[in-house]
């Protein structure tokens, strides 16, 4: 049986910011162990429920179905018993974080004797708004509430059952502390005309995250007039040097493609360095072919790869494939002239600010590299997939920013908080 709840109308979208604004005062003056104890009974209740959860989300995948979705979204849509469990574990897991409320980042003494503290605190109103994904859900709710924040979430309208559902249990874990019901709301409306009420409400929500397509996230970013990080897409590179450990190279290559092709910090371009093409490029050529990944490379790599390759086309540089697909290009000359230059030049034509990586054991080429490229997030001897707020050891993540603004790369609890100024005096005047 549904239960998703009726399309909010213009009036009702613009109650959601106020409602929010009221929350929020409440959510941050909650003492830690009280936000910390909401997040284990969600966590309960995720498992517990796990029945109802995936009922919902069976009912959402077969309207999609009937709507035509398929391919990676219909993917990402999808839960499974086990995707459920790892939802609660993630929220266990940020609850068991550090509380980032209240923390002196920095301390210092003035000219004038002021005691100056830069102190951790709430964003206040998070506005996220997503594809597909359910789960995100209940991660951007745990991670904004951990961080002292309410939210506003906007799910797709394919993910409608999952997300009432999963709207339900959350309301469930926070009444049992007596937390307002409105530190979590849920946007309905499936009108785009309706979205752009939110986004203008500027006096009640302080920052906007988009998640999902790179259509979404465009208009997202052209219709809001409150803060807002974002990334499009996520063009990640990997370079493989003159210097690199070949067999170490082909394993970062291939499962940097292969593990989870559809998401945002799969590789999708490979920059050979010309000194190890010979070498290189028909190695890792068969090790894609050997597992169903289509290369699309330059003159050179067809050249090296023979049949297996695709010619490649302007348009597969800077291309976000989300498939089993991959560009390759051989940069600088045989004896390696001008690779490392080449291979930087490229990533800053095409690099989506999202991740690039380069493998070499010369600790002077991965520290040209890294200074050169501005990316979120830049690996040296690693796959690109690692840019992930579990892998990097921050939990559960909201998503990945490639804006540069008071976050960059993927955006954990401490990440939805704000530095600002404690002063201490003994009555100092100007």
């Amino acid at each position: 049986m549904s239960i998703v709840p009726p399309e909010q109308t213009s009036e009702s979208i613009d109650q959601l910011g106020p409602r929010a604004r009221r929350a929020s005062h409440q959510v941050m003056g909650l003492p830690a162990a009280t936000r910390n104890q909401a997040l284990v009974e969600l966590a309960r209740l995720l498992a517990a429920q796990s029945q109802q959860i995936l009922e919902a989300n069976t009912r959402d995948l077969a309207a999609a179905e009937r709507a035509g979705v398929s391919g990676p979204k219909l993917k990402r849509l999808g839960l499974s018993a086990e995707a459920v469990a790892n939802l609660a574990a993630g929220v266990r897991a940020v609850a068991g974080q550090p509380d980032p409320l209240g923390g002196v980042t920095r301390q210092w003494r003035s000219p004038s004797d002021l005691i100056v503290e830069k102190v951790r605190t709430p964003l206040g109103v998070i506005a996220m708004i997503y594809e597909a994904r359910p789960g995100v859900t209940v991660d951007a709710f745990a991670l904004c509430f951990k961080a002292g924040n309410a939210c506003i979430l906007k799910g797709g309208r394919e993910a409608a059952e999952t997300n009432a559902v999963l709207l339900g249990l959350i309301r469930r874990a926070l009444g049992q502390f007596g937390v307002t019901a409105d530190a979590v709301q849920l946007v309905t409306s499936t009108d785009r005309e309706q979205l752009k009420v939110l986004l203008a409400d500027r006096g009640n929500i302080d920052l906007v995250i988009p998640r999902g397509g790179e259509e979404l996230i465009r208009f997202v970013a052209e219709h809001s007039r409150i803060p807002t990080l974002q990334h499009f897409k996520g063009v990640c590179h990997v370079y493989v040097h003159a210097a690199a450990d070949l067999d170490m190279a082909e394993r970062i290559c291939v499962t940097g493609k292969t593990s989870s092709p559809a998401t945002c910090n799969a590789t999708e371009c490979i920059l050979v360095d010309g000194a190890i093409a010979e070498q290189f490029v028909p190695r890792l050529v068969a090790a894609y072919r050997a597992v169903g990944v289509e290369v699309r490379g330059d003159a050179q790599v067809c050249r090296l790869g023979g049949a297996a390759v695709q010619p490649a086309g302007e348009q597969d540089f800077g291309c976000e494939f989300l498939d089993l697909v991959v560009a390759m290009k051989v940069v600088g000359g045989k004896f390696g002239a001008g690779s490392m230059e080449q291979a930087i030049e490229h990533i800053h034509r095409y690099t989506s600010d999202h991740t690039e990586a380069i493998v070499t054991a010369d600790p002077v080429a991965a520290d040209t590299f890294v200074r050169a490229v501005r990316s979120s997030c830049v690996l040296v001897n690693a796959s690109t997939r690692n840019n992930d707020g579990g892998a990097l050891g921050l939990g559960a993540e909201i998503g990945i920013s490639t804006s540069r603004l008071h976050a960059y790369g993927p955006m954990g609890v401490q990440e939805l908080t704000i530095e600002r100024f404690v002063v201490r005096g003994q009555g100092q005047c100007r």
